[in-house]
């Protein structure tokens, strides 16, 4: 058991945090770019799909407040994940923090859910992208031949390839296309919610018929309407808020990571939540919650207003969003397999990093040709749900070694603080594992499952290389 609770040196990993040219990854990112990729990430499928479907099965008009619970569960985290980020800007992410506070099996266990909630996003958003893109060029009289749509989904393949191929190429060309598309989409989302807003003003009492009732009567069974809808509507659409974490997977790419970590990481939520908040009461007050369960519920609600370059719009904002959604997950991945690699927990090759761009090259291909097959041959539906419990799980994590480390570490220069020690983290924990038990049971046996999967893979080839518990290996 002692050894499943090995614990990597926390001066090791700020000894690798400082590592720069052929061995290390180049840091290029300032606050700015940090800001641009968590806006990135979080802005993607959540805000156009999830948020009217969560309204018309669980929380009704009170969505809005099941983004509000959310907010806040991802507010503690995130105060967690930028202590972290800031002390230790190391590439592992949530994997690093738990390696050096808590031990090898709960490292292990994060890094293993990383893998979940990156590659596994990537890929829905990629199906995703490919359904955008069919619809968008339908618009202009171009059809895709189903052959290609089929047992195949070629787009799909073809954007995770296009993305991986940028991010080999390096993190400043991943950073400036990244950039472009968010202020795009950001305007495309803001466009929206004045659309909107002005149609409600103009129409008051639409709005009042389609919020009353704001909380609908419970239907009978928890997370049907009511209170619990609410509650179970925070659960479903924490997979809109999925991104954020990952800007603290490039702290080692970033100039200044003591000042651009806290700003990337809390900056985005408190940017993304504002504008989820403002989505889903205006789509709300447009259109009854229960017409909302549809693919495409903002471009309904754009719809109604009578703007019919809208439906255009949104098309247009959509492709942008999932396109820099995906270029994140990708590059989150990769980092996190950088990392695992660099601690003899996967192979070798997953830490080789380009001699030019300076980027893990090889783990960024390997992941991006998984990714690109599993979005064309499997049939997305529910992976949502399991990305939340997953990256829950991690949020979870990340409070706990916070506070671990305040107690075994009180002496480190903290560049960023978690204010309230012990409150902040601990409501961090209790509320993560809150949302994770309102998910339906059949979402906890996927990850049951998910992890057994690696506790396999860790039995076989991660326990024999661990650099930590081998130190021969290094």
């Amino acid at each position: 058991m002692s050894q499943l609770l090995a614990k990597k040196s926390l001066d090791a990993l700020l000894e690798e945090a400082g590592e720069h040219g052929r061995q290390g990854l180049k840091r290029t990112l300032g606050s700015l770019d940090l800001l641009a990729l968590g806006v990135g990430a979080t802005i993607g499928a959540g805000i156009f799909v999830i948020t009217g479907s969560a309204a018309a099965q669980y929380a009704g008009p009170a969505i809005v407040l099941s983004f509000v619970l959310t907010g806040i569960v991802c507010a503690l985290a995130g105060l967690c994940y930028a202590e972290f980020a800031s002390l230790v800007p190391i590439a592992g992410s949530a994997y690093s923090y738990a390696y050096a506070t808590l031990g090898e099996a709960f490292a292990w266990i994060i890094g293993w859910d990383l893998i979940l909630e990156y590659g596994f996003s990537a890929a829905t958003v990629a199906s995703g992208w490919s359904g955008n893109l069919v619809s968008l060029l339908a618009d202009f009289g171009v059809h895709i031949p189903p052959a290609l749509l089929g047992r195949f989904n070629l787009p799909a393949f073809l954007v995770v390839l296009a993305v991986t191929a940028i991010l080999v190429t390096g993190i400043r060309e991943s950073a400036n296309f990244n950039a472009v598309v968010v202020a795009l989409k950001v305007a495309t989302v803001l466009i929206f919610i004045g659309v909107a807003a002005g149609f409600l003003w103009q129409y008051p009492a639409i709005a009042a018929a389609n919020w009353r009732p704001f909380i609908p009567p419970n239907a009978g069974e928890f997370g049907s309407f009511g209170w619990s809808g609410i509650a179970r509507g925070a659960a479903v659409i924490f997979f809109a808020y999925i991104g954020f974490d990952s800007v603290s997977t490039a702290a080692q790419e970033a100039r200044r990571p003591q000042r651009g970590m806290p700003i990337g990481i809390l900056g985005s939520l408190a940017i993304c939540t504002l504008l989820y908040i403002l989505v889903a009461a205006v789509q709300t007050g447009v259109v009854h919650y229960s017409k909302l369960n549809v693919a495409a519920p903002v471009a309904l609600a754009i719809d109604r207003t009578g703007v019919r370059w809208g439906s255009l719009l949104v098309k247009l904002g959509t492709f942008c969003g999932l396109s820099t959604t995906m270029l994140v997950a990708l590059l989150g991945q990769s980092r996190v397999f950088y990392s695992m690699s660099r601690d003899g927990l996967l192979p070798s090759w997953a830490a080789a990093v380009h001699p030019r761009f300076q980027t893990p090259w090889i783990s960024t291909i390997v992941v991006g040709l998984f990714v690109a097959v599993f979005a064309a041959v499997i049939p997305i539906g529910v992976l949502g749900q399991l990305v939340s419990i997953g990256t829950l799980a991690a949020f979870a994590v990340v409070c706990a070694a916070v506070w671990r480390l305040r107690h075994t570490r009180p002496d480190l220069p903290r560049p960023f603080r978690v204010p309230l020690v012990p409150w902040v983290p601990a409501l961090g924990i209790v509320s993560s594992v809150a949302l994770m038990l309102s998910l339906p049971w059949d979402t906890w046996l996927r990850l049951v499952v998910w992890l057994l999967a690696g506790a396999v893979v860790y039995c076989f080839y991660g326990r024999r290389h661990s650099r930590v518990r081998n130190p021969s290996t290094n």
